[in-house]
């Protein structure tokens, strides 16, 4: 019994810290359970955990992925300026396709040059970061069109459409990882990749898959917050790389990989939405805010670890 309950805790770990972190916050602040408050902080989870549903299944191989962030600024400067000349279809096509093939680069790097993936996205988030900066001449791109700028800001029966966009994302990878040969092939990479590769398990193949995924939700939150602010800026996407990596490891994905559930990412992003909607409402300076997002990650860490053991 005493097995069994433990399980159980480090099974729903983070659902459990989700409910008790949004009760306290109700009870220190009553205007955290408004339904505008909801909304808002379930729009601005959205974002961060798109990026993060992709970037989970890069996590689970045993890889990371440093360059979302540059992929959000990078794909929405192209999308605004294709929207200006080309129309929103045009526009949008092309930011998703930009996104695929720099994350599928990423696994190209990985999986063919075995550079290892931290060393091989840090370089690509830099570069990309620079190719923005070029392409816009560090300046934002503007002017986008009011049938754009529903994507981020329409609601539907009082839904946002990114928190819309960001279910769909979520019940598209959950099918995948858990219902696709492609899915057990992503927990048999991360969980021992010699076996994976020896039991015919195709492993270079499917890294690149994983990164090409991540590269595409990354491109989805770049069109949001395009659309959200109206206007494209070349600083967009800065440090929401470690935003959804806390979101993925605060959802229990361990970081050595093949071990963790998408349904996870979802919570811990939503953790990460409230405790700073908290720390808003709460009117704690942004340099406190840091200090407490910094030591909840690393909580999260430590008792992944622990239980890795």
């Amino acid at each position: 019994m005493k097995k069994e309950y433990k399980n159980f805790l480090v099974k729903y770990m983070s659902l459990i810290g989700l409910i008790i972190l949004c009760a306290v916050v109700s009870i220190i602040t009553p205007r955290f359970l408004t339904w505008s408050n909801i909304t808002n902080v379930l729009t601005q989870v959205s974002v961060n955990a798109i990026i993060a549903l992709g970037m989970t299944f890069v996590i689970l191989t045993g890889g990371i992925d440093l360059s979302v962030g540059s992929v959000v600024a990078i794909t929405g400067a192209v999308a605004a300026f294709l929207i200006k000349s080309n129309g929103v279809f045009v526009g949008i096509s092309a930011a998703l396709v930009l996104g695929g093939i720099i994350g599928y680069l990423n696994g190209f790097i990985i999986a063919r040059g075995k550079i290892q993936a931290f060393i091989a996205t840090l370089a690509t988030m830099t570069i990309f970061r620079g190719v923005t900066y070029v392409f816009t001449g560090g300046n934002p791109i503007s002017g986008l069109g009011q049938s754009f700028m529903t994507i981020g800001n329409k609601k539907l029966l009082g839904i946002p459409l990114p928190v819309i966009l960001m279910v769909l994302v979520f019940l598209a990878a959950a099918y995948v990882l858990n219902e696709t040969r492609f899915g057990r092939y992503v927990y048999a990479i991360g969980g021992n990749e010699d076996s994976a590769r020896l039991s015919g398990i195709g492993t270079k193949k499917i890294k690149n898959l994983v990164y090409m995924i991540s590269g595409i939700t990354a491109a989805v939150s770049g069109v949001i917050v395009t659309s959200r602010i109206g206007s494209a800026s070349p600083n967009a996407g800065s440090g929401f790389e470690l935003d959804a990596i806390a979101a993925v490891v605060l959802g229990g994905t361990s970081l050595t990989g093949g071990e963790g559930h998408i349904y996870g990412t979802i919570i811990g992003a939503i953790i990460i939405g409230v405790l700073n909607n908290a720390l808003n409402l709460m009117n704690v300076s942004p340099f406190y805010q840091s200090i407490v997002k910094g030591a909840v990650i690393l909580l999260a860490v430590l008792v992944d670890k622990k239980n890795n053991k």
